[in-house]
C-alpha cells in the first residue's frame, strides 16, 4: 500500500466537460442547428436568420434571436432535446452559431480576421407557467415564465475559463473551463505536479491567475410574480434571474416580462454566525434561480399583462365600431364600477383616468405626463373604496394599497443589503411596479406627512430620484393616482370649510380633479339607492344589466379596449380646440379684475398653468376614447365640464383655500401679514390661549377664517403645537 496516495478523495467536476455528452450527439446535434441556420427560410426563399446572423454581425451585435417554433418546423427532434437538455446544447449551438458566423461574414476586413464569439438568444410562443409551478421536476428545462422585474445589481464580471498556479511549485493548469451561470468552480485540494525529489505542497495550494482568464459581463435580477396571479392572502414569489453578457442591462426596476430560460439550482446562501449549527443541515438543500436565455419587454410599457389574450382581428373590430358610436364616452362611464350607484360624473373622472391624455416629449428633452391624478374627499360608506377596487381590476396595471400601510419606500423605491453578496441593490416600490397603469392609494388622509411628500416628484415629473448608500438614479413612474380621503372630523362638515382636510396645497395641486364626496339626505334619492342595494343583495340585479346589456360593457371588455386605445392612440388638441381652451383660460384668470363686490371675488377662483394642463390631458382622453387623432371643441367642453363640478366647485367651497391657483392675492397678502404678526408677537416657546390669539386678531378686523387657517397651517409645518386642545406653543425653527 506504501505505493498509493494518501487516503481520501479529492474531486473536482469542473476537469470533465463531455460527462453528460452520451445523452445527446453533440456534433450531429450542431450540424443539425447549422443547417437550420443556412437552409430556414419563409418562402420567397428569404432566408431569416442567415441574413439575420449577417446584419448583426456586421452591425457588431453578437448576437441571435432565434424562435423554438422554428427550430420545430425545421425538426422537431432538435426543439425536443433543446427543451429537456438546454445546458449541454446551448453551448453547442453557439459554436455552431459561431462557425456560421465565419462563413457568411467572410472575407472580413484586415484585422477583424478573428471571429467573435456569439450568443443565443431565444424566445417562443408557448403558454407561460407561473413562478409557483416551478417544481423540481423541471430542472435543467427549458421555462417561461412572466413576472415584473423589482431590483437589478451592477454589471459584475463571470469567469468562463481560468488559469490555476500552485504557491510552492509554480505549478500552472491552463484553461480550466467554468460552467456557466451561478455555479462556481470547485478547486483542487493538492497539487497533481509530480512531488519526486522534493517535498510535498500543502493543502490548498493553487490560485487563480486574473490576467489568464476569459470573463463575460453579468448581472442579477430579482423577479416578482405578477399581482393576477397571486392567490387571496398570500405573499408574492420571487425568483432570482443570472443574465449575461448582451441581456445585460436590457430591463430596470418595473419592467413587466416574460422570461425564457433554464430553471438552475445553487447552493443555499451561507448561514451567519448565529447559524453555525445549521451549517451542515443545510447541505443538501438547494435554491433554485432562473438562467436567463431570451427577455421580451413591452416597450411601450402599457396595457401588458401575461395573462390577457392577444387582440384578436374580430376584436379590433369590434373596438372600432365602438369608438365610431356617439354614446361611447355614456357607456363607459356607466360601466365603471356598474353595481355601484350614481357618481355619474366621477365615474367619467375615472373613465378619462384609466385612458388617460398623451405623454409629450419636448424638443429640450423635458416630458409632459398624460397620465391623470384624481382625488375622491368625503364621507365614510360613500363606495370610494369599491371604486378604487374597481379601477385595479380593470386597468392592464393596477395596484391597490392603503394609506396607513404605505411608507414613502413602500411607494416610491428602497435601497436594500442583498445578504448574499452585502451589496446595496434597488427595490422598485408601487408606483415604480405600476409604471404604464394606475395606483390606487385608499385611506389617503391616514398616511403620514412625509410620506406623501415623498411622492410629490413621481405624481408631476413621473420619476423617482434616489440618492442613499452610494446609489444615484432615477427610475420611471408613468401611472395614474386615483387616492380616497375622508374628512378630518369623520363626517363633511360644511360650516368648517378648509378645517375638513389636513393636506398641504403641494399635493393639491397635482390632481387634476378633486371630488367632494357627500352623504347628502334626500328621500326620492334614498328610494331609488335602498332599492338598488336590496336588488344587489337578493341577485335580481342579473335580470336588469340583461335589460341593459347593450349599454354596459364587460369588464374584460373594457380591459382590453383601454389597452387598444392607449397602444393605437395618442391625440393632440386640434387649433380650433386649444384658441378655445386659451380663451376660457384668459377668462377664468381674469374674473378677479371684472368683479366688482366681495361676493363675485369669492367665487372667482383663478386657476393655474397647472390646471390648465390638467384640462388639455381630460380632453386628449376623451378624443382617446373615441381614437380620434385630435380633440375637438365639444371634447375641450366636456373637459371644462368635469374640471367644473370638480375641482372649480370643491375651490367655490372654501375647502382648497390656500392651494397653488385657489387663493386670489389679496387673500394671500392677508394671510402673510397675520403670519409675520403671530411670529413676532409671541416668542419660542411662549404658551398662549387660541381664544385670545383669535380675539386679538379680531379686534384688528381681521377674517375668522384667515385667522384659523394661518394657525391650522402653522400646526401642520410644526411650528405651532397643541396643548390641552384649548392652548398651542408656538415654535420657531
Amino acid at each position: 500500500m506504501d505505493c498509493f496516495d494518501d487516503a481520501g478523495v479529492f474531486f473536482s467536476d469542473n476537469f470533465d466537460d463531455n460527462q453528460s455528452g452520451g445523452q445527446v450527439n453533440l456534433q450531429g446535434t450542431k450540424k443539425k442547428f447549422k443547417d437550420f441556420i443556412r437552409q430556414f427560410h419563409e418562402g420567397n426563399f428569404s432566408y431569416k436568420y442567415r441574413d439575420a446572423l449577417k446584419r448583426n454581425y456586421n452591425l457588431r451585435r453578437y448576437w441571435l434571436d432565434v424562435n423554438i417554433e422554428d427550430i420545430a418546423h425545421f425538426d422537431e427532434n432538435l426543439a425536443d432535446k433543446l427543451y429537456k437538455q438546454p445546458s449541454e446544447l446551448v453551448p453547442v449551438l453557439e459554436e455552431g452559431l459561431k462557425e456560421v458566423a465565419d462563413e457568411v461574414t467572410s472575407p472580413r476586413p484586415e484585422g477583424e480576421e478573428d471571429v467573435e464569439d456569439m450568443q443565443l438568444l431565444l424566445s417562443s410562443n408557448d403558454e407561460c407557467i407561473s413562478m409557483r409551478e416551478l417544481k423540481s421536476n423541471i430542472v435543467s428545462h427549458l421555462v417561461r415564465v412572466p413576472g415584473i422585474i423589482v431590483s437589478a445589481s451592477g454589471i459584475k464580471a463571470k469567469a468562463l475559463e481560468i488559469s490555476l498556479q500552485c504557491r510552492s511549485c509554480r505549478n500552472i493548469i491552463p484553461n480550466l473551463n467554468v460552467k456557466p451561470g451561478l455555479g462556481g468552480y470547485v478547486m483542487p485540494r493538492k497539487c497533481n505536479m509530480d512531488q519526486a525529489g522534493r517535498p510535498k505542497c500543502p493543502l490548498d495550494p493553487y490560485f487563480i491567475m486574473p490576467d489568464k482568464c476569459k470573463c463575460v459581463d453579468f448581472q442579477l435580477l430579482k423577479m416578482q410574480e405578477l399581482n393576477d396571479s397571486i392567490p387571496q392572502g398570500e405573499m408574492p414569489r420571487h425568483l432570482q434571474l443570472y443574465v449575461d453578457r448582451y441581456l445585460c442591462e436590457r430591463v430596470v426596476p418595473g419592467n413587466r416580462v416574460i422570461i425564457h430560460g433554464i430553471l438552475s439550482i445553487k447552493k443555499m446562501a451561507r448561514p451567519s454566525k448565529r447559524d453555525k449549527g445549521s451549517q451542515r443541515s443545510n447541505a443538501g438543500v438547494q435554491a433554485p434561480y432562473l438562467h436567463v436565455l431570451g427577455i421580451y419587454m413591452d416597450s411601450e410599457k402599457s396595457g401588458f399583462s401575461s395573462s390577457s389574450i392577444p387582440i384578436s382581428t374580430e376584436e379590433e373590430e369590434l373596438f372600432r365600431r365602438l369608438a365610431s358610436s356617439p354614446n361611447v364616452f355614456d357607456r363607459i362611464a356607466k360601466s365603471i364600477a356598474p353595481s355601484i350607484f350614481g357618481f355619474e360624473d366621477i365615474k367619467k373622472a375615472i373613465a378619462c383616468l384609466l385612458f388617460g391624455g398623451s405623454r409629450k416629449r419636448l424638443p429640450d428633452g423635458l416630458t409632459r405626463r398624460g397620465d391623470i391624478n384624481v382625488l375622491l374627499l368625503g364621507d365614510p360608506g360613500t363606495a370610494k373604496s369599491q371604486l378604487l377596487k374597481f379601477v385595479e381590476r380593470v386597468s392592464p396595471i393596477g395596484i391597490y394599497t392603503s394609506g396607513k400601510g404605505s411608507s414613502a419606500a413602500g411607494l416610491t423605491a428602497s435601497v436594500t443589503r442583498d445578504p448574499a453578496t452585502r451589496n446595496f441593490v434597488m427595490e422598485g416600490g408601487a408606483m415604480v411596479l405600476a409604471d404604464g397603469g394606475a395606483v390606487c392609494i385608499d385611506e389617503f388622509d391616514k398616511m403620514r406627512e412625509d410620506d406623501r411628500v415623498a411622492i410629490h416628484e413621481a405624481m408631476e415629473q413621473q420619476t423617482i430620484s434616489i440618492a442613499k448608500a452610494g446609489i444615484t438614479t432615477t427610475l420611471n413612474s408613468r401611472c395614474s393616482v386615483l387616492a380616497a380621503a375622508n374628512s378630518v372630523y369623520g363626517r363633511w362638515d360644511d360650516t368648517k370649510g378648509e378645517e375638513n382636510i389636513d393636506f398641504l396645497p403641494t399635493i393639491l395641486s397635482r390632481f387634476d380633479m378633486i371630488f367632494i364626496v357627500k352623504d347628502e339626505h334626500d328621500e326620492a334619492k334614498d328610494i331609488r339607492l335602498a332599492k338598488h342595494i336590496m336588488n344587489v343583495h337578493k341577485q335580481t340585479n342579473k335580470n336588469l344589466e340583461a335589460a341593459d346589456s347593450d349599454e354596459e360593457l364587460s369588464l374584460n371588455l373594457i380591459k382590453k379596449y383601454i389597452k387598444f386605445c392607449r397602444l393605437t392612440c395618442g391625440p393632440r388638441l386640434s387649433e380650433a380646440a386649444a384658441e378655445k381652451l386659451k380663451n376660457r383660460y384668459v377668462l377664468l384668470r381674469g374674473g378677479n379684475k371684472d368683479a366688482m363686490d366681495t361676493a363675485e371675488k369669492k367665487l372667482s377662483i383663478p386657476i393655474t398653468v397647472r390646471q390648465l394642463e390638467a384640462i388639455v390631458r381630460i380632453s386628449e382622453s376623451l378624443a382617446k376614447m373615441q381614437l380620434q387623432p385630435f380633440a375637438t371643441e365639444s371634447h375641450v367642453d366636456e373637459a371644462l365640464r368635469l374640471f367644473h363640478v370638480s375641482t372649480i366647485s370643491t375651490a367655490n367651497t372654501g375647502t382648497l383655500a390656500g392651494a397653488e391657483g385657489f387663493t386670489s392675492e389679496e387673500d394671500y397678502e392677508t394671510l402673510l401679514r397675520i403670519e409675520k404678526q403671530l411670529k413676532r408677537r409671541f416668542p419660542v416657546g411662549t404658551q398662549v390661549s387660541e381664544v385670545n390669539i383669535v380675539n386679538d386678531f379680531l379686534d384688528q378686523k381681521y377674517p375668522l377664517s384667515a385667522i384659523k387657517k394661518v394657525i391650522y397651517t402653522m400646526i401642520r409645518r410644526g411650528e405651532v403645537q397643541h396643548r390641552m386642545q384649548r392652548k398651542m406653543l408656538y415654535r420657531l425653527h
